[in-house]
């Protein structure tokens, strides 16, 4: 390698440690911020299984599991080790995150390298893309964490095919056998792109308008078009079409059973909303303003469908047309529309009109048009070049700036969604969520003044009657709860959570047939909660089905093992049932969870002296109350059991 060889490597170097560390320092932010409400329950929080860490049954559930409306095992075994190495400190999931974002960048800086061979262009790509705001949903959400890793995978797999696509024009040459990587054949490389295409696949769908962006690569920067036949190109991608087509059927089948695609807007509004969204994203990348956790559902005039339309096609067709002279204003338009595709709500999966993640890879089409463009505006003349190093600078100062603020938004659920009700309009979810964090913090009456608004901004919102019902019930107005309970089944007959929450409403007025029911149909659509089979086995216990009762006491255990009230419920049905040593087993593991637990000190002490051993019976029930001296019961019994001591020493 010549000296000059050495000094560009060199400096390609610093320039990614570079880009790695302003990264780090615009979203070290995000490392003090808490989890929210918004899904990070489903992905970490409430997950039992993601909280038991690393073991063969949280592997094998990461590739079992079908929840959150996706198949994606690796974003689960991310998550299972963050909880492996940090448990639930929210610091130790966003600094993951933080990490793999800052990798996304420098990796896109070494693909567009690899690709073009401008390593200043690419790196202003790179320093943009990663400092812009629409990148902090995607990287201080820990929910969205699928986000970050599938598109380390996406870059892995497009500098896997740079390099096969460069060998194999190097081996068509018939250049010296030195260029080629150490003698390593194209084919490696093409299977490595392939794998890490699949890894991508199993971290987030998002991936599956990969082959096409292959093709697009082929063409520029990459050059293959006029070299290779199409037909021999697309039949080359014929593997990872084939992975596409069969992870977006798996999702399109999950989404759809578990209810993900929803009918917040009928087919025509969906249709009037694509070209509508578009512009929305191109405006938020040009006025990174005004960004919310989510954009409600909306119905567009025609005439803003009709000027956005306009405005795509005359972009369209300016790239088309210059496609000879500028292949990138192509490539990097396409690039954008084709990979927003999946997301761009013509299959309704969610209920927004847009997210900000979802601008994640597709930016990097827009930023390549307008980095590639005006580096050759600029290039003609010094001051020119100057003027384009200050705007840039500048650019990405604000961007910086502008990130680390949008970070703030995300310190929590009240901030997170206080802000989105500042910037959106009849925001039914913000007003629903800020409403569940209001009364994760005791502020019942102000969480129902938000449930209602949600319900004002859409009236068949069925999670907000759910939430307004389980407010009802804590402040004591079972009729009111019930009600609301009612109305979120019958808006969503097949709502599971509202099955569960009307079961335990039932329980509370003693009508066990009645909550066991509601508790089984809970369960009977998959309901993950270890709280619906604890539930249900307490109301089985009183109704004298101790045998049903322990099954549902064993699977709560296997959902959330940690539960030492489960621990305690199940030894008292094996108690009666006769099986006291397995009651005693459960009572110490109880005892092990929670040293201090007055139940499990009590009935084990009952349990002892059941079998006989006076002794350690005594001990449990002195422990029972130094925890808690009024305790009658354990008070009497033990009096019994010292007598019994007394009158057996005296015997002998």
């Amino acid at each position: 390698m010549s000296v000059i060889e050495c000094w560009h490597e060199r400096k390609v170097r610093w320039a990614s440690v570079l880009l790695f560390g302003l990264l780090l320092a615009a979203f070290l932010p995000a490392a003090g911020n808490d989890f929210t409400n918004y899904d990070d329950n489903l992905y970490v929080t409430r997950n039992w299984q993601v909280q038991q860490g690393l073991t063969w049954e949280s592997v094998r559930w990461a590739f079992s599991s079908i929840g959150v409306f996706n198949w994606h095992p690796l974003t689960w075994l991310s998550h299972i080790l963050d909880c492996q190495f940090f448990g639930l400190r929210a610091w130790g999931h966003h600094l993951t995150s933080i990490w793999l974002h800052a990798l996304n960048v420098v990796l896109a800086f070494a693909v567009l390298r690899r690709m073009t061979g401008a390593v200043g262009r690419s790196f202003i790509v790179a320093l943009v893309f990663g400092l812009h705001p629409l990148r902090v949903e995607s990287v201080a959400w820990v929910a969205e964490r699928k986000d970050v890793l599938s598109t380390s995978f996406w870059m892995l797999t497009l500098w896997a095919y740079a390099r096969f696509a460069q060998f194999e024009t190097a081996a068509q040459s018939q250049e010296p056998r030195s260029t080629l990587s150490a003698g390593r054949h194209p084919s490696f490389y093409y299977c490595l792109s392939l794998v890490f295409f699949s890894l991508g696949l199993m971290s987030k769908p998002m991936l599956v308008t990969v082959p096409c962006l292959l093709l697009l690569l082929d063409y520029w920067p990459l050059g293959r078009w006029g070299r290779n036949d199409g037909r021999r190109l697309a039949a080359e991608k014929a593997p990872f079409f084939l992975a596409a087509m069969v992870v977006s059927a798996v999702t399109f089948v999950v989404q759809r059973q578990g209810g993900a695609m929803t009918d917040a807007l009928p087919l025509p509004a969906r249709l009037a909303n694509v070209p509508v969204a578009y512009c929305r994203y191109l405006g938020k990348l040009f006025w990174p303003v005004e960004l919310a956790a989510f954009y409600p559902p909306a119905h567009w005039p025609l005439g803003t469908v009709a000027l956005a339309g306009g405005l795509l096609a005359a972009l369209t067709t300016t790239a088309v047309l210059l496609r000879r002279r500028r292949p990138y204003f192509l490539v990097g338009w396409l690039w954008f529309i084709g990979t927003l595709i999946p997301v761009i709500g013509l299959v309704p999966a969610g209920e927004q009109s847009m997210a900000d993640r979802y601008s994640y890879v597709p930016s990097l089409g827009i930023f390549v048009v307008l980095v590639w463009g005006a580096s050759e505006l600029s290039g003609r003349r010094r001051y020119q070049a100057v003027g384009a190093t200050a705007t840039v600078a500048v650019a990405a100062l604000v961007c910086f700036c502008l990130t680390r603020k949008q970070v703030g938004y995300w310190k929590n659920s009240e901030t997170l969604f206080r802000h989105a009700l500042l910037v959106t309009r009849n925001n039914y979810l913000a007003h629903g969520n800020l409403g569940l964090a209001l009364q994760e913090q005791g502020h019942t009456e102000e969480a129902m003044g938000e449930y209602r608004a949600a319900l004002k901004a859409k009236p068949d919102y069925a999670i907000a009657h759910l939430d307004l019902g389980a407010a009802l019930a804590y402040l004591g107005r079972p009729t009111e709860a019930a009600g609301q309970l009612l109305e979120a089944l019958r808006l969503q007959p097949r709502f599971a959570e509202a099955h569960f929450n009307l079961g335990i409403l039932l329980q509370q007025q003693g009508r066990l047939e009645e909550a066991v029911g509601e508790y089984q149909r809970a369960l009977r659509l998959k309901l993950p909660s270890a709280d619906a089979h604890y539930n249900l086995g307490l109301a089985l216990v009183r109704l004298g089905r101790s045998e049903e009762a322990i099954g549902h006491f064993e699977k709560a255990l296997k959902l959330q093992p940690n539960s030492p009230d489960a621990h305690i419920s199940l030894g008292l049905a094996l108690g009666r049932k006769g099986q006291t040593e397995g009651a005693i087993t459960h009572y110490r593991q109880a005892l092990r969870l929670m040293p201090d637990n007055v139940r499990a000190h009590f009935y084990l002490g009952v349990a002892l002296s059941g079998k006989g051993q006076l002794e350690e019976a005594i001990n449990e029930f002195g422990r029972t109350l130094e925890l808690k001296p009024d305790h009658a019961e354990a008070r009497t019994n033990l009096a019994i059991l010292l007598s019994m001591k007394k009158t057996l020493r005296q015997s002998r």
